[in-house]
């Protein structure tokens, strides 16, 4: 019984902290800035939950729409996946960019 508790600990743990960065205005001009979301390789960056998460930051700052002036794969980090101290376990989080200026 004691495992099992420690596997659903460890479990829940990871869970939460893989999911604590969403999508985030990284730069914010005037008139547009950029926004940045993480995404799962295998799952594709537009079909990422945090790409709504981005869409709704950008509408926020430009009210009357905005244009998408670049955007693509921007610098990731590398985080521990086990919250166990002495875990070797690293798992790279991908992130998608996107450069926007308010219309």
């Amino acid at each position: 019984m004691k495992k099992w508790s420690s596997v659903c600990l460890s479990a829940m743990l990871l869970a939460a902290w893989g999911c604590g960065d969403g999508a985030i205005l990284v730069k914010d001009f005037d008139n547009g800035g950029v926004v940045v979301y993480p995404y799962r390789g295998e799952q594709g960056n537009l079909l990422s939950a945090f790409r709504k998460d981005a869409t709704n930051l950008m509408l926020q700052k430009c009210p009357g729409g905005y244009t998408t002036i670049r955007e693509g794969e921007t610098k990731g980090r590398l985080r521990q996946a086990s919250p166990v101290a002495g875990s070797s376990d690293v798992v790279e989080e991908r992130r998608w960019g996107i450069q926007f200026q308010c219309k």
